[in-house]
Parts: structure tokens; sequence; C-alpha cells
């Protein structure tokens, strides 16, 4: 019998129309006339003719609801010993004085703003300004290269630059000036920015330039007062900055993938069809009322950022954490958990790697035990694989829900999920991120673009057309959003991931297209390979790559991180990790090669590097990664490798 999310998901597919024209009933238009999605080929368009403004969703409407003093932005930031509260009164105070300091420094509807920014509260308040004029941010992950800054300049053609004069990573303080300086510079030649407003913290002042830079304090206390009485006492049109009206399939924002293999993508985002997908998902995949506390412990700069950490739960009126620290070393591995206490969390969105490192650093959990975390009803993970074995020990360790979901920057929020908020909590199969969610019409392809066999690896397509809250374009380039994405496979949307749709519908994600190998002509997931290896007791992190062999065309070459207490010998992990793949997979994968290491190198959003580890163990050029965490881990694991090279 189906489950009430899967006749929702056939619902959506049926007559998307009327699915999600119920859906979009949850979000106030300015105007709601005529269809509810204009098919254009590739180029879906929803709510054509509807009219909102997203910063009226996101706070004013909270506020005429009487909620007015519930915390709308708890911050926490174990790394300046600061916690500060917003309340929706004074979110929209705030807001409102920093939208007439945009508009008052040139910034009109259509302009688009960068935002070069670290997690703060006047991060959130710049991009719900920009909303709230009409104006598109384009958010920039803080202590980016100048190069990488620059690309994404003559790309979005900003009118203004907002900017923190630091950032802190752990206990190092980074300064974002000298940066931005030597960006403006880059670009210069293509797109000239003649203004930026730059936010002083306490731990590194930044020299404000004459002509070009104004101080963010000093130009938000000259804005006119605002007070959040005003809304249930004077008519929207009469606000100190009223909401613009903005046409549904107006750009909210852009934001850049990382661009690991070619230059940086501009994921354009709508308006309305992204607050109908945000809103409907936080009801109906987290299970999240008013009022609630959601934390998704990821960085502003990233996706997860943009749809649950700042507009999701906003949307939703619940209670958003902005946390600046990491999970370990700020101070410890205890920091999820004290916040999860502190605030009530009731869900928490993190990134596998992030449970990784807390597992590795506290595997038997005493820092666990100092703290109550009975609130959390789920721990959601996405942005790379979830292995079973780090799945599980979350399960055992926090007694609530652990799902593993899947989605991408492209699409804004879940291609797959368990509808906890629908289906209550569904039985996991490990390794597997649930079913499509609505409107996802997801089918494993084969090299000829036929569905292949339930349980059958394949390349992983969504027919068309997108749900909303996917990407309209990217950024001044139809060409290559059509290329990048259907010009595959025809009809479809290529999300260049591989994996396996099983017999009862659940999507089991095993890595992207180009980490599936060719061993003597059998095509075999790496990350299979990864999630049975992630099961020996010794192995904290693995990492699987092909190398390119005379033979065989390519075979697997492991890279293992060893727990902290491992008192195996290294030569005994591998022989046993060999043993167990081919006990599980067989002699087919040809496994017979790894190498131990101190770390692996990832990128900030805590993905593994593996085109660049795959491009050295292959001995061909590579750009390192602008988003790179750690440059001296691939410095460690490229001398390992070629050190390894000579067996292989």
């Amino acid at each position: 019998m189906a489950t009430a999310g899967e006749e929702l998901h056939k619902q959506s597919l049926a007559d998307p129309s009327k699915f999600w024209g119920e859906a979009a009933k949850a979000i106030d238009w300015m105007g709601s006339d005529g269809a509810v999605v204009e098919y254009r080929a590739e180029f879906t368009r929803w709510f054509p003719n509807r009219y909102l403004n997203f910063c009226f969703n996101a706070v004013d409407r909270h506020i005429l609801a009487g909620r007015g003093e519930q915390n709308a932005i708890i911050y926490d930031s174990p790394v300046t010993s600061t916690v500060r509260k917003l309340t929706y009164n004074k979110l929209f105070e705030e807001v409102s004085k920093f939208a007439t300091v945009l508009k008052a420094n040139g910034v009109k509807r259509g302009d688009t703003v960068l935002i070069y920014m670290p997690n703060l509260p006047e991060t959130a308040i710049a991009m719900l300004a920009c909303n709230r004029i009409g104006a598109v941010h384009t958010v920039v992950f803080g202590g980016f290269a100048p190069a990488e800054i620059a690309t994404r300049i003559k790309d979005s053609k900003p009118k203004l630059i907002l900017y923190a004069s630091c950032g802190i990573d752990g206990n190092k303080t980074l300064a974002y000036q000298p940066l931005v300086n030597a960006a403006l510079e880059l670009s210069a030649d293509t797109h000239r920015v003649s203004k930026c407003i730059v936010l002083q913290r306490s731990q590194l002042q930044a020299e404000i330039a004459p002509g070009r830079d104004v101080d963010w304090a000093t130009a938000v206390a000259s804005a006119p007062a605002v007070n959040a009485s005003t809304l249930s006492t004077q008519p929207a049109e009469a606000q100190v900055v009223p909401c613009e009206a903005m046409q549904a399939t107006d750009p909210l924002y852009i934001l850049y993938t990382s661009g690991t293999t070619g230059a940086p993508k501009g994921v354009v985002r709508d308006t309305g069809g992204y607050a109908v997908a945000l809103k409907w998902s936080l009801t109906n995949i987290y299970n999240m009322k008013p009022g609630e506390v959601y934390w998704a412990a990821s960085d502003v700069g990233w996706v997860v950022g943009h749809s649950y950490m700042i507009y999701g739960p906003l949307l939703q009126g619940c209670t958003t954490v902005i946390y600046e620290g990491k999970p370990v070393g700020t101070p410890d591995a205890g920091a999820f958990w004290r916040v999860i206490q502190d605030y009530k969390v009731k869900t928490l969105f993190t990134a596998p790697t992030a449970i990784r490192a807390i597992k590795k650093a506290d595997h038997h959990n005493e820092l666990l035990k100092k703290y109550d975390v009975k609130s959390l009803q789920a721990i959601f993970l996405a942005g790379e694989h979830a292995d079973p074995d780090t799945v599980k020990w979350l399960e055992n360790s926090v007694h609530c829900g652990v799902l593993d979901h899947w989605w991408q920057t492209e699409t804004g929020w879940p291609i797959c999920s368990n509808l906890i908020g629908v289906d209550g909590f569904l039985p996991v199969k490990y390794g597997s991120t649930f079913r499509p969610c609505p409107g996802f019409d997801l089918q494993a392809l084969d090299e000829n673009r036929k569905p292949v066999p339930a349980g059958t690896l394949g390349n992983l397509a969504i027919k068309l057309p997108l749900p909303p809250g996917s990407l309209l374009t990217l950024c001044g380039n139809d060409k290559r959003f059509s290329e990048s994405y259907m010009k595959t496979i025809p009809g479809f949307y290529d999300t260049g991931d591989c994996g396996i749709v099983d017999d009862d519908g659940y999507v089991h994600v095993m890595s992207r297209t180009d980490d599936v190998i060719n061993v003597a002509g059998h095509r075999l997931s790496t990350g299979q390979m990864e999630e049975i290896l992630s099961e020996h007791p010794d192995i904290a992190e693995v990492a699987v790559v092909g190398v390119k062999d005379t033979l065989k065309g390519q075979i697997p070459l492991g890279l293992f991180v060893l727990y902290e207490d491992s008192t195996t010998s290294p030569d005994d992990v591998i022989s046993q990790a060999v043993a167990l793949v081919r006990e599980r997979i067989g002699a087919v994968a040809c496994f017979k090669d790894a190498v131990i290491v101190q770390r692996l190198p990832k990128t900030r959003s805590g993905k593994v590097v593996r085109n660049t580890i795959r491009a050295i163990a292959n001995g061909t050029p590579y750009n390192i990664p602008a988003t790179l965490e750690d440059p001296q881990a691939l410095v460690e694991i490229t001398a390992v490798i070629k050190q390894k090279a000579g067996t292989l």
C-alpha cells in the first residue's frame, strides 16, 4: 500500500498545476491571477503572472500574525564568545533600516548586490533588505580568494559590494578587505564597482577607502527610525521602505556552484516558485511549525545556508540558528550538542562530514553525555553520501531520526527525502536517500538513455519540467544552462549523479557520474566501495578513486583516515579492507591498493575533492579547487600518492 507521501508524489506528476497551485496558498501574494505554470521547453516558469515580496513573507507577515516578539534569529558564535537574539520585530526594523541604506547608495530594483560576509545576523539582514527593495543578491563564501571573487563580479556585475572587515576560522582571523581590493582590481577591466559598504568587526578593523567605502554602522545610524508597531497601524505602502511587488519569475538571488571543474556556474533562483517550494518543504519534509527552532549548520555562502538557514525557516515563522563555528575545535566535539541543548533545537541539518568529524574526535560520546539533546526530532544529512556506519553511530548516539536526503544547488530543495511531516519516520534503508519528493520525476537511465531495471546502477536524471524552486537558468547564459544540464539526456535534467532505484522506489545515490569506474568492462561505483569500507572499525573516513590501468582500464585506489585510538597496524587495516570489498562486491572490483592518510582534502562545505585526488593519482593536470578548506591536506596526500604510484 502506498504511503501518503507516495500519493502526493503521484498527484504532483499527474497534475502539477493543481498540486502546486494548492501549495501556493501558503504564500501571501500581491496578485495571484493567471496560470500556475508556463512551459517553455527547458525554461519552465512557475506562477508567471503572480506578484509577491519575499521579505514580506519571511518577516512582516509573522508580525502581523502576532508573533513579533518571537525570536527569528539566534546568532551563536563560539569563536567570538557572542550570542545575539533578534525577534521578528527587531529583524523587521533592522532590515527596513538597511534597505534605506541600500537605496541611499544607489541600489534599485533589479540591481545586483554582492555580499562577502561570514555567518552573521547582518548577512541575513542584507539578504532580506535586498529582497525588500527588489534587488538581486549573490553571496560569496567569506574567505574566497580574489580571483574567485573577481570571477563572480565579472559574471554578476554587482552595483554594490557588502563586506565584513574579517572572518574567523577557528582561532585564525582573516582580513577580508585585502581580498576585496585585489578582486576589484582583477575585475576592473570587465566591470567596475565604485561603492562598498563595510561591516566593521571588533576582532579586526578595515581601513575605510575614501570615496569608495561606507561604514555600515554609521550608515544605519543615519537611516530613518523604524518601529515594527507601524505594520499594524499603517498600510504597507506607507512603510519607511515598502515591500516591492516582484513578479514570481523575477530573480531572487544568484548562487555560484563551487566550480571545481570549469568556470563556476551562477545558478539563478526565482522568487515565487522558490517561496512555494521552501514553505512546502518546511511543513511536509521537515515537520516544522511556527515558533519551533531549526538549525542548518551550514555556511550562508552555500545553498543550504540560503534555503534552510535563512529563507526556509523564516518563511515558516520558525526560529533559525546562525552558528559561527565548527563541529570540532570551537572549542571541542561537543559544540553541536551544546547548541542543541541551549536553544532546544528540534531539527538539525548538517553534512555527513561534520558528523564524521565529531565521531572521529568523540567516538565514545564522552562529550555528548554532558548535554541534553532530547529536543531533537530529527537530523537531516546532505551534501555528500552518508555512509551507513556514520548514520548508525549517530542514531545510537542521539536516539532520534537520522535521515539522509539528496539535493543540489540547482534544485534549491530536496529531490529525495523522507517526508516526516506527511509519513512520519519511514523504515530506513542505510545508504538510501528515501523516495523522490513531489515534483521530481526521477529515473535511473543507462548510457542509451533508457530506464534500467530496479536495483541496477544508472545515471540519475529528472524528467522535465522541474518543480518550483529549481533554477531558472545560469547567470547571463541560457546556452550554458542548456548544455550543462539538458543536452546529455533530451527531455531530462541531468543531475550528474549515478545511483540505484530499488524495488521499493528508494533512491541510493552512489557517486558523481564521473566517479563510476570501468574495471575490465564492469561499471562499478566508488561510492559503493566507500560505503563498504566505512564499516571497518578502524576507518574513520574513506575516499576511493579510479586510477588508469593498462590492462583493466581502471582500478580503484582507497585513501583511509584511521580513528585516533586505532591500535590495528596500517598494513592489517589495508589487508582487512581489501578482503571486505572482495567479500561484498567480489574479485571483479580489483580492489587491492590503499594508502593511509592523516586527513582527506575537502571543500569548505565538507565534500572530499575526489576529482582532484583522481587527477593526482593519474598524474593528470588539475586546478586546486577555490573552495578547498585545508590546502596542506592536499599537499600531504599528494606526497603519499606519489610514493604509492610506483606500485600501482
